[in-house]
């Protein structure tokens, strides 16, 4: 039977407090003579447990300076961290060395090397579950005899760990070892049972994993072949059904579009610029942990380094962890050459399947710690004050707002007409679409990057479906279906524009696909949809989602129609005499001049008032969306989890480094696009710009 936990306290706050006796912690040398030393000097039965300060340790064996001991103790006063964390960030010491000093702190040693390629000490390290290790950071190490050896990372919580140990590990002791060392360790016996357990977090009845039965599939193949037969049949009353209903659908959606650019009008939040927020005090900052997925990128890792070192953030209290795939070789090899802070870290994901973003995220959110989770993407350029604005707006939000979506631009607007005619279209998204959608209450389909979650209700609504092509989108249906609201914030993130058609489409596909199977998933059960939403957010659903959809198909019904003022004949004439069909004229040409003039307004920040003369071309843009549509409904059918990767990195080096300085120098200053060159040329150069 093992002794009872022993609460260890700073003698200071003891010496007011009456004499009691500790029981002794008794420690059993190491099993093999060879090994590191796994056991510290015995506690001493006296009227109180006196630690040495960490900070002591470190200078008498001379593993830190003065100077830069000084520094971590001072981050330690400012942050609220532990001294170990403070030094860590900041590269004053190694994961092994503090690891050293913490076991010789509390009485203990280091853990040694882990145990490689040994079957028996697999099984021991089994008997304490995954979620146990992650939680109190331990696991069983080894086994001499009666006495198991349990490694853990944070010593302080040896009091809780004790409690949840099972009675199968018999009598135990404890060592240290650092923490990525530990990680390793259970990824290397618990990573298979991690994996499939990040496959299905989100609960069934809210998860795409059940359109594995193919019913929807075949309902949607049945439904596709209708509709040919029927425009083989009567193609004349197919194309007149078609034109009305297309109308409909624009209509809806425009007049959707003019709803929330009033919303948006009528509370507009401040302009987005990057003037610094006030925020309390550092000490009030809260941990967050931002994840980045990586697959097939292996060019992309310095820039990414160099861009998410300007946030502006304190390094002891962040956390980043790039997120890649166990079998994709070239990523890693190019994270293994390259120098990443100590705040950057790799997670590893066994391989499995579906093989998707989702899926590798909710497996690293296993091994993060932060109170806050944020999600980047490989081609990021977040402004250096975004992390700040998200601490500062959490702190002030009621715990109903559980979720923060930044705002997206392109650095690369000039590139070529298509990447001109995706920032306007992300401009009219991110600054006009969303921000009335939220004000207006609806459910916010979410960005796939730049968003941030707390930490408790993102575990609480399962987290990300891994089995969903557009998880962003389905997350900010689900939180709202828990209750929970999402705000947009005034805060802006750069990326890389998709500027060629084909790599266009396929990423456009993969939107569309994972839109239609978010409303099919949540569409099945519609009264409870309905009680969880409420009338105003149920319809509002069902028109964001499945109106872009159609929206997309009926377009080239509607183009049809400029047969008529060309004198060529039409279906539709059959039904609409001359009136009707003037009406019919009146009211496509207003929707049309009202929806260019919304995507005008769109571009009211100055770095894209210079696009506004690109806004009619877009009626040349659109019909690239009806060919993703086409491939997107195949693939339902078809490949309903294929993931079509976006590939990053094709406009980088020195060119996007200087047009994401400009972009940055026109946000902060609320100046144009040639301005903010002028201004930043002479510091940055006007390479490509």
């Amino acid at each position: 039977m093992s002794p009872p936990p022993v609460q260890l306290v700073a003698a200071e706050r003891l010496k007011k407090q009456p004499a009691t006796k500790a029981p002794v912690l008794r420690l059993v040398p190491p099993p093999e003579p060879t090994a590191p030393p796994v056991a510290g000097p015995m506690f001493r039965r006296s009227r109180y447990v006196r630690r040495p300060k960490l900070g002591e340790i470190l200078t008498e064996t001379g593993t830190v300076g003065p100077a830069n001991l000084a520094k971590a103790l001072l981050a330690k006063s400012g942050l609220g961290c532990r001294l170990g964390d403070a030094l860590l960030a900041d590269g004053g010491i190694e994961p092994d060395e503090l690891a050293a000093a913490l076991g010789k702190q509390y009485g203990m040693g280091v853990a040694g090397p882990p145990p490689l390629n040994c079957t028996a000490a697999d099984a021991l390290a089994r008997q304490l579950p995954p979620e146990l290790c992650l939680r109190h950071k331990a696991i069983p190490w080894r086994r001499n005899g009666d006495t198991t050896l349990i490694a853990t990372a944070d010593p302080a919580g040896l009091d809780a760990l004790q409690t949840v140990l099972p009675a199968s590990l018999g009598r135990c002791r404890f060592a240290m070892v650092p923490l990525h060392v530990l990680h390793d360790r259970i990824a290397a016996v618990h990573g298979d049972a991690l994996a499939r357990a990040a496959e299905c977090r989100v609960p069934e009845r809210m998860s795409c994993r059940a359109v594995r039965d193919r019913l929807g599939a075949a309902i949607l193949a049945v439904a596709l072949l209708s509709i040919c037969l029927a425009v083989f049949l009567a193609p004349g009353t197919a194309v007149r059904i078609f034109t009305l209903l297309g109308l409909a659908v624009v209509t809806i959606n425009v007049l959707m579009r003019f709803a929330a650019f009033l919303a948006e009008r009528r509370d507009r939040m401040p302009r987005f610029v990057s003037t610094r927020p006030q925020v309390t005090t550092d000490k009030a900052l809260p941990k967050i942990s931002i994840l980045v997925p990586l697959h097939n990128e292996p060019d992309i890792a310095e820039q990414l380094t160099q861009r998410l070192s300007r946030l502006d953030y304190p390094r002891a209290l962040l956390e980043v962890a790039l997120v890649v795939e166990a079998e994709d070789r070239p990523t890693r090899d190019a994270l293994d050459q390259a120098t990443l802070p100590p705040w950057m870290r790799v997670i590893a994901v066994p391989d499995g399947q579906p093989r998707t973003k989702p899926r590798a995220m909710n497996y690293a959110l296993s091994f993060v710690s932060g109170d806050i989770i944020g999600v980047y993407d490989a081609e990021d350029a977040p402004a250096p004050d975004q992390l700040r604005r998200v601490a500062t707006r959490f702190a002030a939000a009621p715990s109903r707002v559980a979720c923060l979506q930044g705002c997206l631009d392109y650095y690369n607007p000039t590139r070529n007409w298509m990447a001109r005619c995706f920032t306007i279209e992300y401009a009219g998204w991110f600054r006009q679409m969303l921000p009335g959608i939220a004000r207006m209450g609806l459910v916010v389909p979410l960005g796939g990057t730049t968003l941030f979650f707390r930490r408790a209700a993102l575990e609480r609504v399962g987290a990300w479906d891994a089995h969903n092509v557009t998880e962003d989108a389905d997350l900010g249906v689900r939180l709202a279906r828990m209750g929970y609201r999402t705000e947009i914030l005034p805060t802006t993130t750069l990326e890389e524009a998709n500027a060629a058609p084909i790599a266009w489409v396929k990423q456009r596909s993969r939107w569309i696909k994972g839109y239609l199977l978010t409303w099919a998933v949540h569409t099945r059960h519609p009264i409870q949809l309905w009680r969880d939403l409420g009338p105003k957010r149920f319809f509002g659903l069902h028109l964001l989602f499945l109106g872009a959809v159609l929206n997309a198909i009926a377009m080239p019904v509607l183009w049809s129609l400029i047969l008529i003022p060309l004198g060529l004949p039409h279906p539709i004439t059959a039904w609409l005499n001359g009136p009707a069909l003037l009406a019919l004229g009146l009211a496509l040409s207003g929707l049309s001049l009202l929806h260019l003039s919304l995507m005008t307004a769109g571009c009211h920040a100055p770095h894209h008032r210079a696009l506004r003369r690109w806004v009619p071309t877009m009626a040349l843009y659109a019909p690239l969306a009806s060919l993703a549509v086409v491939k997107a409904l195949i693939e339902i059918v078809l490949r309903p989890f294929h993931w079509d990767k976006t590939a990053h990195g094709n406009h980088g080096g020195t060119a996007a480094s200087a047009e994401i300085r400009v972009l940055e120098t026109a946000l902060v200053n609320g100046i144009d696009r040639p301005a903010a060159r002028l201004w930043a040329g002479g510091a940055y150069g006007t390479a490509a710009l």
